[in-house]
């Protein structure tokens, strides 16, 4: 029988859990600060923040949220990061992927203070987890190992192949994996556009993780029997509904399922974890700034 890992019961686990930190926090008179920036009015990014607006109302993190035009020069999104950067009221904080053309990302990333970056991407944070410190780990990439724990799944010694090389999920999670700790010890393979026979690759892996952006990109054929399948894809295709789209993920999930010993669903898989290993990075960046002690899950 195959295990369907269920991402939504996962992570309500880590929030609960996180509520005991949260409050010892406020107790010494900090209770933690997540900041949302959003520069235009993509309707998908509005969602996203209204979502991470909501996980911070229940379970206790002060909310915040900025707006700024999506036809304003670079130089006032600067201003709002230096801005979010000195307020003491505000641990951690994200701007919003992604940002108009005009704006060059990079350059946003470098702006936002490494102690204050809970989505680890600043270049300080990836530098600390490739170097086995991280300080924050980037939330889709824990999310998984958080996934692959709560299935007691062991990645010592087991071939794990990365079907995504993006600076978000496929290389950071591959970093983590590798290194010498108890969720990882892994021997990783990254694929990408230009790998051959992708087939071959994910045939040989012990786990898989899809995170192309491809829909459907991976399917039962090219899974051996017991493999561990986690789909990160999250897709939008045309749908014959009410909505006229259903969301699929990265991998075939009818056929994986017919060869996998576990694998996530989308939805609920990989997307709800990542709302909670923000939370989680808010809530550790709160403990390491204000110099206080707290259990985190």
């Amino acid at each position: 029988m195959t295990e369907i890992i269920d991402g939504n019961a996962v992570a309500s686990e880590i929030r609960d859990d996180l509520t005991d930190a949260i409050e010892t926090l406020a107790d010494a008179g900090s209770r933690p600060g997540l900041a949302t920036v959003l520069m235009g009015d993509d309707p998908a990014s509005q969602t996203y923040v209204n979502m991470k607006q909501r996980d911070c109302e229940e379970v206790g993190i002060e909310s915040h949220h900025v707006d700024v035009d999506g036809d304003a020069p670079p130089e006032e999104l600067f201003d709002t990061i230096a801005d979010l950067n000195e307020n003491d009221d505000v641990h951690g904080y994200i701007v919003q992927a992604p940002v108009p053309d005009h704006v060059d990302y990079r350059n946003v990333i470098r702006r936002v203070d490494p102690a204050k970056d809970v989505d680890g991407f600043h270049p300080e944070n990836v530098g600390r987890l490739v170097a086995g410190d991280a300080r924050f780990r980037p939330c889709t990439p824990h999310g998984v190992q958080k996934l692959l724990e709560s299935a007691d799944i062991d990645t010592e010694g087991k071939d794990v192949t990365i079907v995504g090389r993006s600076d978000i999920v496929g290389k950071p999670l591959a970093n983590l994996l590798i290194q010498k700790a108890d969720d990882g010890n892994a021997t990783v393979t990254v694929c990408h556009s230009r790998t051959d026979d992708l087939a071959e690759k994910t045939r040989s892996a012990d786990i898989v993780v899809a995170a192309a952006g491809v829909p459907e990109l991976v399917d039962g054929s090219m899974l051996e029997d017991g493999t561990v399948v986690i789909d990160v894809g999250v897709n939008r295709v045309d749908a014959d509904n009410e909505k006229g789209y259903e969301l699929v993920g990265d991998v075939e999930f009818e056929s994986a399922k017919e060869k996998a010993s576990a694998i996530t669903p989308v939805p609920g898989g990989v997307g709800p974890m990542t709302r909670a290993m923000l939370l989680y990075n808010t809530v550790k960046a709160a403990s390491l700034q204000e110099d206080i002690d707290v259990e985190l899950p």
